[in-house]
């Protein structure tokens, strides 16, 4: 999961524009409706001989406008707006019992004919739109019929314990979100951006200093022929503060900060943001003289957000749908529903619905998703038990409907992907009472100390049946407890590493304290906002391993300004 942390109040902005980055309500009626006209067109027309007609065709139209300001060293570097329409077209022949939609059996065949651009006239132009969709739109059926016939042929040679439908029936939905203003006063970013990176000059050995501002606002229309007509609109605002050094050794160290909002009005005010900047600098300081950690495996306590990445990796990617019908996945807890997959007082759901927690705004929150199902708050483990997996329109043994969760960036397909992922424990101590049971565990085990996992940047996993099922979280704070004293040593190069069932299971106890980590997700179907919120849990085990970066030489030179020959 990648962080970004996006978040920057921008009280002090006197004279802040507001720049339109949504159609008029009348322009995005006027869109729906040239989508529906075409779609219609074909929905009735498109025929191939005496091939069948499409059971089910659907468009969404991906505006995607993004401001993005950045600053090295109180110098800019980076000042990009983008501005692009982008269509994406399902076509599908058969049936929602079995079609044409490409499995794991039947991929794609990739071409090098004539493929049609999916870029969508920005100004509106109805022709425009219409032609974009009309040749996607072609190309879509011809693949689709191929498919359907290799699908049909596979069938004479493949065994299936089961049948599982290829897609769902939904209820179409009729709904359009309230237009979104971005406000954005670029001149006035320019010059935050520049004064706060500037700041990082102040501190010797420094490589880099960056500060940046970002706005992503996405507009989402979806049109299909069961009757769905929607659109939805967002923005995420972001700041990024990040900077680098190397230790003594030669290891290179990292450090920063982002924070995300929803609106302009909830970003960090200046003085915030500086002591954000000052926030880093002291951390990266401390991390140089940090000694570095040996290998350990051991217990340890993992802060609300780092608990939050640990659940996203090892369970939350698990547990989405389309990994259980993948014979090339893991599939780790496919056919498990009704078992006790956790320890039996952790509660998980994902609940795109919530928009807000501890006055933190959540970046998975969206209404529906985008095959236009509306989202669902998602019990997915009851008391250690699984209930159920995240579901887009493809149905999965036991679980034919969608709950709201096919994802996707820009045009990929839509798949199931967690929102707000939402761990809760029924078993909870206070903090000073968690800290005693590390130094207690750590003693039973005859280890001289305990590690508390304090900050993080965010991780990875690999679900595939091929290579190991391992999970990797990338640490920025870490904190070896001594088992005599109780104090607390920041420590440096490591990573945390494991495999999800092992470590899930040593989980001892969760704190009495919630914390939300907001960044984005990267999987099959692209970048999408997520959070994760979980309380701090220890663990009886963990396992931490050296981190595999090179020792090399610090600049030779101090950076020009600390020079004495300016």
């Amino acid at each position: 999961m990648r962080p970004i942390n996006h978040g920057l109040r921008i009280g002090l902005m006197l004279l802040a524009f507001i720049v339109s980055s949504s159609a008029q309500a009348g322009e995005r009626e006027a869109l729906l409706g040239t989508m529906q006209a075409e779609m219609e067109r074909n929905r009735t027309e498109l025929k191939v001989d005496e091939y069948d007609l499409p059971y089910f065709i659907g468009y969404r139209i991906i505006d995607l406008r993004t401001t993005n300001i950045e600053a090295s060293f109180g110098a800019l570097i980076e000042d990009d707006y983008l501005h692009e329409r982008k269509a994406a077209v399902d076509v599908r022949v058969g049936s929602y019992d079995f079609d044409s939609h490409p499995d794991a059996e039947v991929r794609f065949d990739f071409d090098s004919g004539f493929r049609p651009s999916k870029n969508v006239p920005i100004d509106g132009d109805p022709d425009g739109l219409r032609a974009t969709l009309w040749l996607l739109t072609d190309a879509a059926y011809k693949k689709a019929l191929s498919t359907y016939f290799k699908k049909k042929a596979k069938r004479v040679s493949t065994v299936k314990k089961t049948h599982v439908d290829s897609f769902s029936r939904e209820t179409p939905i009729q709904r359009v979100t309230p237009r979104v203003e971005v406000n954005v006063d670029r001149r006035v970013w320019r010059n935050l951006a520049k004064s706060l990176s500037k700041r990082f000059r102040t501190m010797p050995g420094l490589m880099t200093g960056k500060v940046g501002f970002e706005v992503e606002h996405i507009s989402t229309s979806i049109v299909n022929s069961e009757g769905t007509r929607a659109l939805k609109e967002y923005a995420i605002y972001s700041v990024g503060i990040s900077a680098s050094a190397r230790a003594e050794d030669g290891m290179m160290l990292t450090q920063g900060k982002t924070r995300y909002a929803r609106s302009a009005s909830t970003l960090p005010q200046k003085a915030e943001l500086e002591a954000m900047v000052d926030g880093v600098m002291r951390d990266l300081a401390a991390l140089r003289k940090a000694p570095v950690l040996d290998p350990y495996t051991g217990p340890a306590i993992l802060e609300p957000e780092a608990a939050g990445v640990f659940f996203h990796e090892t369970i939350g990617h698990r547990l989405e749908g389309e990994r259980q019908n993948d014979e090339q996945e893991g599939q780790t807890f496919k056919g498990q529903i009704g078992s006790e997959i956790l320890p039996a007082f952790i509660d998980v759901r994902d609940d795109p619905t919530s928009q807000v927690l501890q006055n933190v705004e959540l970046n998975g929150h969206y209404p529906f998703d985008d095959q236009g199902v509306p989202a669902s708050n998602v019990v997915l483990v009851d008391k250690g038990v699984l209930k159920t997996f995240l579901t887009s329109r493809t149905p999965l043994e036991k679980v034919s409907a969608s709950n709201g969760h096919g994802r996707a960036r820009g045009t990929r397909t839509p798949v199931a992907r967690m929102g707000n992922l939402i761990v809760e424990s029924h078993k909870v101590v206070s903090r000073k009472k968690l800290k005693e049971m590390l130094i207690a565990e750590a003693k039973a085990q005859g280890k001289p100390y305990g590690l508390i996992i304090a900050d993080i940047t965010g991780g990875s996993t690999n679900t595939s049946n091929y290579g190991y099922q391992a999970f990797k979280g990338t640490p920025r704070m870490v904190y070896r407890v001594d088992a005599e004293t109780g104090n607390e040593t920041l420590v440096r190069g490591v990573e945390m590493v494991g495999t999800p069932l092992t470590a899930i299971n040593k989980l001892m106890a969760a704190g009495d304290q919630t914390g939300v980590f907001n960044g984005y997700c990267g999987a099959e179907s692209g970048y999408v906002p997520v959070s994760a919120v979980a309380p701090s849990l220890l663990f009886r085990e963990i396992e931490l391993q050296r981190t595999q970066r090179k020792k090399l030489r610090a600049p030779i030179l101090k950076a020009p300004w600390n020079s004495d020959h300016r």
